[in-house]
């Protein structure tokens, strides 16, 4: 189970990265994409709880204890809603909360919850509790099944409020946390593309293996430069001052997603099926990529993306 693969990193202290946008963002981004290199869906894991400690750091929550491994809960649904009960910090959490990955591996998460106001509230919850309970998996999918991907239910679980109502979404830190995935990505699909490199280095190989390893190379490096210009841009402007966080974010998630794309496409197009049949690990890391690339909204995010790069 690749949970013991994040409690190893968790206590060796391989988690504990630069914060964004603290002037050493790259690195944040680099060690996230080589994590995930190693294993997609630990790298997955490993990044919600990154991205966790870098909330709490931003709106002044709890801090995490190192023993911790926190998880990020914030799809909302309309089928599966959270209801935040209380004020101050006397406040409790009751509804089902879908889509929590780590569901059975964390021992606290940041969840967001509907307030009596209507607003979106982010919460901090020990989710090791009687009244936190994942429910069965309706997981189907043999990609990131083992990301332990479930809906919790809360039943008046106690919590505690971090930020402001709706702070977890106009915080500039959302949009460094959305170019930390793609960094994860990007660590994904160099996993998918070793075999091709492989295969490539062979005296005799194909001139068409060549050709696609070619664009797979420049189509990885333009994700690791985009990401490097995203983590210069962060950390000139860390509170977001010239509103271009969102537009820099969305840039960097097209271009990678694009490089995954292309990836996945034309290492299956260049190794043909055997690996994809005969090797447990390469088959495992494309079907975990390709359902963690899905965390994009594809066609949604590019027209929001083309929306910002008109002025508009």
């Amino acid at each position: 189970m690749n949970g013991g693969m994040v409690t190893q990193w968790l206590a060796s202290g391989a988690l504990e990265l630069p914060l964004p946008g603290g002037g050493a963002t790259g690195l944040r981004w680099l060690r996230l994409g080589d994590l995930t290199e190693t294993d997609i869906v630990a790298g997955r894991l490993a990044e919600a709880h990154t991205d966790a400690v870098a909330i709490l750091a931003e709106l002044e929550g709890p801090e995490p204890k190192p023993d911790q491994l926190w998880g990020v809960w914030a799809a909302e649904p309309a089928d599966a809603v959270v209801f935040a009960r209380g004020d101050g910090d006397s406040v409790t959490l009751a509804g089902t909360k879908a889509w929590c990955s780590g569901a059975g591996l964390c021992s606290h998460a940041l969840v967001t919850a509907r307030l009596a106001s209507g607003e979106r509230g982010l919460f901090a919850v020990n989710v090791r509790q009687p009244a936190v309970r994942p429910l069965p998996s309706t997981w189907r999918n043999p990609g990131m099944a083992q990301s332990d991907t479930r809906s919790v239910q809360f039943s008046d679980a106690p919590a505690v409020p971090v930020g402001r109502p709706g702070e977890y979404l106009s915080r500039p830190g959302f949009w460094h946390g959305a170019i930390g995935v793609s960094a994860c990505w990007l660590g994904g699909a160099r996993s998918v593309a070793n075999p091709l490199y492989e295969r490539a280095a062979v005296d005799g190989v194909d001139p068409h293996t060549l050709a696609h390893l070619g664009a797979v190379d420049a189509a990885l490096a333009a994700g690791e430069a985009i990401l490097m210009a995203a983590a210069a841009e962060v950390d000139a402007d860390p509170l977001n001052r010239k509103g271009s966080a969102e537009l820099i974010a969305r840039r960097a998630r097209a271009v990678v997603e694009t490089a995954v794309g292309e990836t996945l496409t034309r290492a299956a197009r260049a190794l043909g099926p055997v690996p994809l049949c005969q090797d447990a690990e390469h088959a495992r890391r494309v079907a975990d990529l390709t359902i963690y690339v899905r965390q994009s909204h594809a066609e949604r995010d590019l027209e929001q993306l083309g929306l910002r790069a008109a002025g508009r």
